[in-house]
């Protein structure tokens, strides 16, 4: 048994530009087949931080967009708060990178929404009965729209090897305080020094782990903490340090149990665009980006999250190696993510897998190569 993948590479002509490849694309891979009028529709991008160019052209999305609305959809771009400061930790601050990044309403053709609200507090608690987790913190604006289109770049990362959809939906749809699970099972601890006593963390904990010592400062109780991370996101003074402390197996399992908390209630109502281009080594959160350590590769379509990545991380694999990268001389390297950042990617693969979320074996098929422009008329 296999999931169906389609593939074609970035080579254009006067016939077929990127955008009219994509479209053709995600037509044959029914990406939009399963949307119905009114549906409320998340499309799932990165918008990338502020001083890095890396992350995909609007004008790309704005294809889906387009799609989902021919369709009867109603769609939005949206992505969740991040755990860490930056140019995307609250809304206003998010929207705006956003925008500043081109993803203005005159060039998509669909608002910004993001998902888990202004501050990070706006999720739903999802069962899911994982190897990690009984119940993931999925944001509400992706978990009450009707259906989810991931449209990912396929890139490397520090903790997982490489980005691709299922990390897209899981960290990416995460609150922040799961975020904070995802990334470190340590109970979080008070840095007095830091501390203003406006007691938010206390609000925020749900089991009344947290409460005032004498000098007013807040003291986490370690034998009622459940390790939620509501404190550490919600902590205007950075007083409850993020918690980064984790492994490359049990990261990648706890992001894909989120992914599968945002999939759960959309069985055959998700579809999944990669763009292996710009692979750069580092993710798209980071202010800069590195040159890519391979040639751009091409897009693949799939209604699998998992073996659309399987086929992305074999497309970067085959693929030979640029030689100003990160990579250097390491023309013959058979795993180039776990070369560049020293990781094993297959965790998230294997554990999408478990979770019936899709499977690795996959069969390609590739549409509107540069060897068969002439026969295609």
């Amino acid at each position: 048994m296999s999931s169906k993948v389609y593939f074609t590479d970035m080579t254009t002509d006067s016939r077929r530009n990127l955008l009219d490849k994509t479209r053709q694309l995600a037509e044959k891979a029914g990406l939009c087949d399963f949307i119905e009028r009114k549906d409320l529709v998340a499309i799932k991008v990165h918008f990338g931080e502020l001083g890095n160019i890396a992350f995909l052209p609007p004008p790309l999305i704005r294809v889906i967009v387009e799609m989902v609305k021919e369709k009867g959809g109603k769609p939005f771009l949206t992505d969740a708060n991040t755990l860490y400061g930056g140019k995307r930790h609250n809304a206003v601050d998010h929207i705006e990178t956003a925008l500043k990044n081109g993803f203005a309403y005159e060039t998509v053709g669909a608002p910004i929404i993001i998902a888990d609200g202004l501050k990070g507090a706006d999720y739903v608690n999802v069962t899911v009965g994982g190897k990690h987790f009984k119940s993931v913190k999925i944001s509400s604006a992706v978990h009450y729209a009707n259906a989810i289109i991931a449209i990912s770049h396929v890139k490397g990362h520090e903790l997982f090897g490489f980005g691709g959809a299922l990390k897209n939906l899981g960290m990416g749809c995460g609150s922040p305080a799961g975020k904070q699970t995802m990334h470190s099972d340590l109970i979080p601890k008070v840095k007095e020094e830091k501390c203003i006593a406006c007691g938010v963390c206390i609000e925020r904990c749900p089991e009344n782990a947290i409460s005032r010592v004498q000098d007013k400062k807040a003291f986490i109780n370690e034998e009622l903490c459940i390790g939620c991370g509501e404190c550490v996101a919600f902590c205007p003074s950075h007083a409850i340090p993020i918690n980064w402390k984790t492994n490359e197996t049990v990261i990648q399992e706890k992001t894909a149990e989120y992914a599968w908390g945002v999939l759960k209630r959309k069985k055959g109502k998700s579809g999944f665009i990669n763009f292996v281009m710009n692979v750069t080594p580092d993710c798209d959160c980071v202010s800069w980006n590195d040159l890519p350590i391979v040639p751009n590769l091409g897009i693949l379509a799939s209604l699998d999250p998992v073996a659309i990545d399987q086929a992305s991380l074999d497309l970067v694999n085959s693929a030979p190696v640029i030689i100003n990268s990160v990579l250097g001389d390491k023309i013959d390297v058979e795993d180039k993510f776990k070369a560049v950042h020293n990781k094993n990617t297959s965790y998230i693969l294997t554990h999408g897998e478990y979770l019936k979320m899709g499977i690795r074996k996959y069969d390609l098929e590739s549409l509107w190569l540069k060897q068969n422009k002439k026969q295609d008329n």
